[in-house]
């Protein structure tokens, strides 16, 4: 399982894509299914990308379960998002990296401004305040998460990490139940 990590226009969907090209591996970016299914591109209409979320996890838990690989390109704005997705991709007996994907700030909000203009079919406009709030919400991986150390133990109450996958993506059945 890879794993694109960071803020929107950094290049995380850039990079998947080059992952996809180079292994074939099923790539899943929730911005492409959003407009089709639920006719919204932003991800602030109730729980909808929650729920796309939660089902593109639960295939990709099956395609690693049968040998195959995929791209998450989620964005995982929390350490706990990447270390339940971690376990899920252990838990399929996969193997996971995490692509944190970084630009200076500036830089950052420029793309975005003009992948907006350049394609908005493709995504949505980003005032100062949502890039605001996006910075003020994002914890960028911890060394010890880039490297792979052991993953800490789940948030109480949890009892595992797929437990508090299930709990965070409405849609995500419990995969170690």
């Amino acid at each position: 399982m890879h794993l694109t990590v960071g803020l929107p226009g950094v290049g995380k969907t850039s990079l998947a894509r080059e992952l996809e090209r180079a292994s074939g591996a099923l790539r899943l970016t929730p911005d492409e299914w959003m407009l089709p299914l639920f006719g919204v591109r932003w991800v602030d209409f109730g729980n909808k990308r929650d729920v796309l979320e939660g089902r593109l996890i639960w295939v990709a838990h099956h395609v690693l379960r049968v040998g195959g690989s995929v791209i998450l390109d989620f964005g995982c704005w929390s350490s706990e998002e990447r270390y339940a997705l971690r376990a899920i991709a252990e838990l399929a007996g996969a193997d996971f990296e995490l692509h944190h994907v970084t630009l200076p700030e500036d830089e950052r909000r420029r793309r975005a401004t003009v992948r907006w203009r350049e394609a908005p079919e493709q995504t949505f406009a980003m005032t100062d305040a949502d890039h605001d709030r996006f910075l003020a919400a994002f914890t960028p991986p911890t060394p010890a998460e880039l490297d792979g150390s052991p993953l800490p133990p789940p948030p109480a109450p949890f009892d595992s990490w797929p437990a508090w996958a299930a709990d965070r993506w409405p849609t995500l059945p419990r995969l170690d139940a």
